[in-house]
């Protein structure tokens, strides 16, 4: 409902918007347009707010319960208030404008906030924008009280990893809070906004469900099923503890992503097979050695460039913590080493490759060599392998061109494999993962409906509470008529068994209509009836119009907004009187 851009941004946009609706309820038309834009106060029963947009005409808006008054000083130095005749004209133009007001503040009194993710991936953005936007672990509470602190945010979360960077929010307003998260995350990157509009991906409510449950399931990872995003999305729910922001809405949402990854990871094992060549590589290399020998066997990586490193990676994953690595300089070493603190990596120079394959179980060749390291005459002298390694020397060549001879397999203690039979390992599990992955769609789409029942039965929660407190003041009223009517010199116990019998009642009246309002989501039956509860009890108790809730969350972003910059919005006076 905004009366003006002016008014509107000086008082918070909807959230203010929401309380003077309630504040004057909904006006029956039979009071007509010309009635409802009378020049007076016609009861106490009015808002009054006044204000003055920088370098416009002072503007006076009356909000009454017969209906709206919009009024135009003709000085820029004082507030005008007249009785004089309206234009019908002009009486018709802001009728219209009345009901456009009634059907905006609407959308926040009546429509539930919208869960949005506004972000930016490696499918869409690239590693130079997302390097911009990256937030830090430990600046993400900073962010989220940021985000929050802006006009349709009441809740946020951040997911800024290497791959994504994706803002969580709860809106009151699709529209202005995506508006409003793209201005920050552009203010934070100095990024332009057009250059984030440009690359961004935008989702709301079960869209939005999804895709983080997609997510936690490493379904939208580069390599399909991966295991270290469902731990990130953990990480965001151990940050975001106690966090002011990181409210009930956001946290069931990443709550229950966790328990969907790992229900997915579990019932379809999507993460099981090698996907890329360097970890397919290892992945051939302990299906060719017998289980009880992976701890010890001895492990060579030729070439430490980013192949090389890579099968570094796995083999540590996979529990080889020794190892040697052969490179023409020390420096690519020692950074892996230096990565990777928990494996003893030995590096020897080129000069010692030979020797080092002598004492090598399993050899892997990762280098840009034109010409092969390996011939059939270099390996027929190497000391056998121990039968406890299978008797055999393997060697796994991901190198292109090939770093080992198709001649070796002419040895009678060693065998090769090359990028070729990768490919065919790779190809067999990225099809086994795509099975999988459509498994696991089955079962995210089950429980984003759990999700969204939930999130459902979440609307019942501020009616038990208006029910209560509404309960509360009328005991509390009957109760002191009924104390002062008994005289002053009532014994404590006569006041505390008066007070207990209040109570009993109040809480035996409720008892009904509260277990018709409480509902886990499980049943779509039973949370469909109570919401249907939760309405009749609104219309029934007027619930609906409770002011004092709303007041509070108006008060509470209205106030980081009241010191506007000079160009902007000149606040001169915002009091607001409700009689109850």
């Amino acid at each position: 409902m905004a009366v003006s851009s002016g008014f509107a941004t000086t008082l918070a946009g909807a959230k203010m918007e929401t309380l003077l609706l309630n504040s004057t309820s909904s006006s029956s038309s039979s009071s007509g347009s010309s009635s409802s834009l009378r020049a007076h106060l016609v009861s106490p029963s009015q808002i009054r707010v006044f204000c003055r947009p920088a370098r416009y005409n002072c503007r006076r808006i009356l909000m009454q319960r017969g209906g709206v008054r919009c009024e135009v000083s003709a000085s820029t130095d004082a507030v005008v208030e007249t009785d004089s005749n309206i234009d019908p004209a002009k009486v018709s133009s802001l009728s219209a404008l009345e009901q456009l007001k009634t059907s905006a503040a609407d959308r926040y009194t009546k429509e539930r906030a919208s869960i949005v993710v506004i972000g930016l991936s490696v499918h869409t953005a690239p590693v130079e924008m997302r390097e911009k936007l990256a937030i830090p672990e430990a600046e993400w509470p900073r962010a989220i009280g940021e985000l929050c602190g802006l006009n349709h945010i009441e809740e946020a979360a951040v997911l800024s990893t290497c791959n994504r960077m994706e803002i969580y929010v709860v809106a009151l307003s699709q529209h202005r809070g995506v508006k409003e998260v793209t201005e920050w995350m552009s203010k934070t990157s100095g990024i332009p906004v057009s250059e984030i509009c440009e690359h961004r991906f935008l989702l709301y409510n079960k869209d939005a469900t999804q895709h983080l449950f997609e997510v936690s399931a490493g379904l939208d990872s580069l390599v399909l099923g991966e295991g270290q995003i469902l731990a990130q999305v953990k990480q965001v729910v151990k940050v975001g503890q106690g966090v002011v922001g990181f409210g009930r809405n956001i946290s069931g949402l990443f709550k229950h992503a966790i328990s969907v990854g790992k229900r997915v990871r579990t019932e379809t094992n999507i993460a099981a097979g090698a996907v890329s060549v360097s970890s397919a590589a290892v992945e051939l290399a302990l299906m060719k050695l017998p289980e009880s020998s992976h701890a010890t066997a001895r492990m060579l990586v030729i070439g430490a460039g980013k192949m090389g490193k890579l099968v570094i990676k796995h083999l540590v994953a996979k529990g080889c913590t020794k190892m040697v690595v052969v490179n023409r300089s020390e420096e690519r070493v020692a950074t892996i080493r230096e990565e990777l603190k928990d494996a003893e990596i030995i590096y020897k120079p080129l000069d010692e490759m030979l020797n080092c394959a002598a004492e090598a179980d399993v050899i892997f060749t990762s280098t840009a060599s034109d010409t092969p390291l390996f011939l059939k005459e270099d390996i027929k002298d190497l000391p056998s392998v121990g039968s406890e390694f299978g008797g055999l020397r393997l060697f796994i060549d991901i190198s292109v061109p090939r770093n080992v001879g198709s001649c070796v397999n002419g040895v009678e203690n060693a065998r090769v494999y090359n990028v070729d039979d990768l490919k065919e390992v790779v190809a067999a599990n990225k099809e086994d993962r795509l099975r999988k992955a459509m498994e696991a769609q089955a079962i995210i789409a089950e429980e984003s409906k759990q999700f969204e029942a939930w999130r459902d039965s979440l609307e019942t929660v501020p009616t038990i509470k208006k029910l209560r407190a509404y309960a509360e003041r009328i005991r509390a009223a009957e109760l002191d008529k009924c104390l002062s009517k008994m005289g002053e010199d009532i014994p404590k116990k006569t006041r505390r068994a008066v007070d207990d019998l209040s109570r009993g009642i109040v809480n035996k009246l409720l008892h009904g209509p509260m277990q018709h309002l409480r509902c886990d989501g499980s049943d779509s039956r039973t949370l469909s009836e109570t919401l249907e509860n939760m309405h009749a009890l609104n219309r029934m108790f007027s619930l609906e119009t409770e002011v004092a809730v709303l007041e509070q969350k108006l008060r509470a972003k209205t106030s980081q907004k009241l010191h506007m910059r000079n160009n902007e919005v000149s606040l001169i006076h915002v009091p607001i009187w409700v009689w109850t």
